[in-house]
């Protein structure tokens, strides 16, 4: 069994995408659809930058997005391939899950593209600049994390935003509470905690105004059953119906991104072959969380071109 699998925030890069859109049509398209829905040039500032304005979390998200399902379909147009008879699942980290819907059709690509964006405006607009941090505990499992958090937090909220597996688990919240978090985790035996340099505290309860911002966008929006099941951050399973969807995705916002979870998962329901759209990002974390599982990043049109042949 294969799933495709679609990365998330802090894989940007200046030039992502420009490849593509010289070599194929089929991601032209893609990048003039998004920047139709949009109303801006994100083409531009993704093939050219600058680098400031693409890491802004509202330009990050579409970008991201865009990218991986340029990837994608450049692969079903030009290598003949339909995702619905290659992958019996999809996942993706944070908005990676809305590339995921989109790639099995829950979601059309503007609609996706509109819906990241603001996203990425409410989740940057919901904590002040400076009160809100995020860390990454290298060595430490959900339960040591989920205990220093519950000690460090004093009043304040800290909680697991990410546990991305082989032993890496990100914290979210307030700024001084992240701090005292980091400062635990030396005395818990925890190799090492390093500060993230993100503009807010995504996936914990500071969200919650982007999480009822994101609620209201998607009670309008059009969602279709998805091709294939969609693996949910927040509940590490397979989901398919459209109101269960709608649901999951408002409380991803303050959710934990249950990764480690979703990948055991998948290989535990017979997933051998992992297949990330995008960048090269998921596959290694993958490779931590399952080592016997097989995984390809596919990013540029060589990859492309060597994926379509063993499909």
């Amino acid at each position: 069994m294969r799933a495709f699998v679609f990365p998330g925030q802090g894989s940007q890069a200046v030039g992502m995408g420009a490849e593509l859109a010289a070599a194929s049509a089929a991601a032209r398209a893609v990048f003039q659809e998004t920047d139709d829905a949009l109303g801006q040039n994100l083409a531009r500032l993704m093939a050219e930058g600058p680098a400031d304005q693409l890491t802004l979390t509202e330009n990050a998200q579409p970008a991201i997005m865009a990218n991986a399902i340029a990837t994608l379909r450049v692969l079903e147009a030009d290598g003949g391939i339909a995702l619905a008879e290659k992958a019996d699942f999809v996942a993706g980290h944070s908005l990676g899950e809305y590339s995921a819907l989109c790639a099995a059709g829950a979601f059309d690509l503007a609609t996706t593209a509109r819906l990241l964006k603001l996203r990425g405006q409410a989740m940057q607009a919901a904590v002040p600049v400076g009160e809100g941090a995020m860390a990454a505990l290298l060595g430490a499992d959900m339960a040591l994390a989920e205990a220093i958090c519950a000690e460090a937090a004093e009043g304040e909220i800290v909680q697991a935003a990410n546990d991305n597996g082989g032993g890496q688990v990100v914290i979210s919240g307030h700024k001084a509470a992240v701090e005292r978090a980091m400062a635990l985790s030396k005395d818990k035996g925890v190799k090492r905690a390093l500060p993230l340099p993100v503009s807010a505290p995504f996936h914990c309860a500071l969200m919650q105004p982007a999480a009822d911002a994101m609620a209201e966008a998607l009670r309008v929006a059009t969602i279709r059953p998805p091709l294939v099941p969609v693996y949910a951050n927040v509940t590490a399973a397979p989901a398919a119906d459209p109101d269960e969807v709608r649901d999951l995705l408002v409380r991803q916002v303050t959710g934990t991104v249950r990764w480690r979870e979703s990948v055991e998962a998948m290989f535990a329901a017979g997933v051998t072959d992992f297949v990330e759209f995008g960048a090269k990002v998921l596959g290694p974390m993958i490779k931590r969380i399952a080592p016997d599982a097989k995984t390809t990043s596919v990013v540029t049109m060589a990859d492309i071109e060597a994926l379509a042949a063993t499909l």
